[in-house]
């Protein structure tokens, strides 16, 4: 009697929880959405959650092979066939072709970027103009040619993935912080240049992520028979003290905040500054 009472106790609660489960739909069905720099990494991440929520995506990468091979993966993954463009976003001819091949464009995740490790005194121009020109302007040209559009529709997405380097800039990387701080004020301008329409327009801030330079890393530390687990420990210690989660996020961990930012449901969110830092930064605010 006792374990059929708990059973009903079970069945009704799954009952009462169902309207708050197909609550969740993030109806994404059917928009269009550009993720540049989407081969690997973050930008993957997000694709895959865009994918997976019934959004048509753009793939972006330098080379066909390497969107070719993305695009494969995720149809294996999620089930659905992106769209691939072969680009490089720091070329104002590419973007442009981009642009009059894909026009409409309601989604725009402006992911692609860049770093190097130098120190201060060794970071030629062309080094300033390089990542500048890559992680800043590529998302000020595309979200200068797909505004238009959105504004027709009154409705829009547009997300600059920033770093929580744009707020404590590394000593290691000073260039590539000056681009991460100068996305949140492109973000912010944008979204007051749009006040009062359906068009919302964030930054977001990832902290230490599972990406290309975390993978790297651990190619490094095993060709040298060290400890994967001890590598990332000594980084979150050495590297960034604040960290709350004391580790290095999950990829997948930033995409949702993404892919939740690009739907309908995020409509109050805009201008802002997102953090998925795993607390690195040290504000409340």
């Amino acid at each position: 009697m006792k374990n059929i009472i708990r059973t009903l106790g079970i069945m009704t609660m799954l009952l009462i929880l169902t309207p708050y489960a197909s609550a969740m739909d993030l109806q994404l069905d059917g928009k269009l959405a550009l993720v540049t720099g989407s081969t690997g990494g973050i930008g993957y991440g997000i694709a895959r959650g865009l994918l997976s929520e019934g959004a048509t995506v753009i793939i972006n990468g330098r080379s066909q092979e390497s969107v070719d091979t993305a695009i494969k993966e995720l149809k294996e993954q999620t089930g659905k066939t992106a769209i691939g463009f072969a680009g490089d976003m720091s070329k104002t001819e590419d973007i442009e072709r981009l642009v009059k091949a894909h026009p409409g464009v309601e989604i725009l995740v402006n992911n692609v970027g860049t770093a190097t490790l130098h120190d201060f005194e060794e970071i030629p121009d062309k080094d300033w103009y390089y990542l500048f020109d890559l992680n800043v302007m590529s998302g000020v040209r595309l979200s200068r040619a797909y505004l238009p559009a959105m504004k027709q529709k009154n409705w829009g997405r547009i997300i600059f993935i920033s770093s929580e380097s744009a707020v404590q800039i590394p000593k290691e990387m000073v260039h590539y912080g000056m681009t991460k701080t100068a996305q949140l004020a492109v973000a912010r301008g944008i979204a007051e240049s749009v006040a009062g329409t359906g068009i919302t327009v964030n930054a977001v801030l990832p902290g230490p992520t599972k990406t290309t330079f975390f993978d790297r890393m651990k190619e490094n530390i095993e060709k040298q028979g060290g400890s994967v687990e001890q590598m990332e420990k000594e980084f979150i210690e050495n590297a960034r003290p604040s960290s709350l989660i004391k580790r290095f996020a999950e990829v997948d961990e930033v995409a949702s905040m993404v892919v939740y930012l690009c739907s309908p449901l995020a409509s109050a969110t805009t201008g802002a500054a997102v953090r998925v830092d795993g607390g690195v930064v040290r504000s409340a605010f």
